[in-house]
């Protein structure tokens, strides 16, 4: 019934179910197997992710704050892996800044779901029952706020400071800030927060902000600017 999301193979129909469960089946076989050539420790991390995402999938996305909760886990499940695969120690500040960015981004498409529900009176949902556009607001500002000031907070903690050999990374910020404003902008005056993926790809202002972003990164590391 969503007005994008029904031109996706299985909901089209233009790929079974049946055939949908031989690839689950086949790629969970291969990946899995992957997972284990490399360490016991990520091919375990590989099945919880997977058998996370089947509960998901059955159930935990019909429960409202699991489910947005649930999908901003698997992001930092994913950060889990990469770390245990190559061996690279994760700091605190990438694994909460992940979790509240995906959360902040779950809770804009559930948006998006109530207000199609408020226009159509469809349910794309059976969790949007447990949503309405006050709750989610309020909760999006609380996630880009704590985002934002788990940044600042990383930007300027002493290992950084150290490791980096710089005490000016806070500048960066600013582009942080800008780029949550702009998905703000984005979500509640516009009204099109549905897809994260065609947003970084067409919205002019949130691909100049992470130019932005990078850049002043590389100025400050590699031209060293005064603090």
């Amino acid at each position: 019934m969503h007005p994008e999301k029904s031109s996706r193979p299985i909901a089209s129909g233009r790929v079974s179910g049946m055939l949908a469960f031989v690839y689950i089946v086949g790629l969970f076989v291969l990946g899995s197997a992957l997972a284990n050539l490399i360490s016991w420790h990520v091919w375990l991390l590989v099945c919880l992710y997977f058998l996370i995402n089947i509960a998901y999938s059955l159930k935990l996305k019909h429960i409202a704050v699991i489910d947005v909760s649930i999908i901003a886990l698997g992001f930092v499940m994913r950060l889990f892996v990469g770390a245990e695969a190559t061996q690279i120690e994760l700091s605190h500040w990438i694994i909460i800044m992940t979790f509240l960015l995906a959360l902040f981004l779950s809770l804009a498409k559930r948006r998006d779901d109530v207000l199609i529900y408020l226009k159509t009176a469809q349910k794309m949902r059976r969790v949007i029952d447990g949503y309405n556009l006050k709750f989610l607001d309020a909760a999006m500002v609380m996630t880009a706020s704590i985002v934002v000031l788990a940044y600042i907070l990383w930007s300027i903690s002493t290992a950084v400071v150290i490791r980096l050999g710089n005490d000016s990374l806070y500048l960066t910020a600013v582009f942080v800030l800008l780029g949550v404003l702009r998905y703000m902008q984005i979500t509640f005056v516009e009204e099109r927060s549905g897809n994260p993926s065609k947003i970084l790809l067409k919205d002019r202002f949130v691909q100049l902000v992470l130019v932005g972003w990078v850049l002043s990164f590389v100025l400050i590391l590699y031209i060293k600017l005064p603090s």
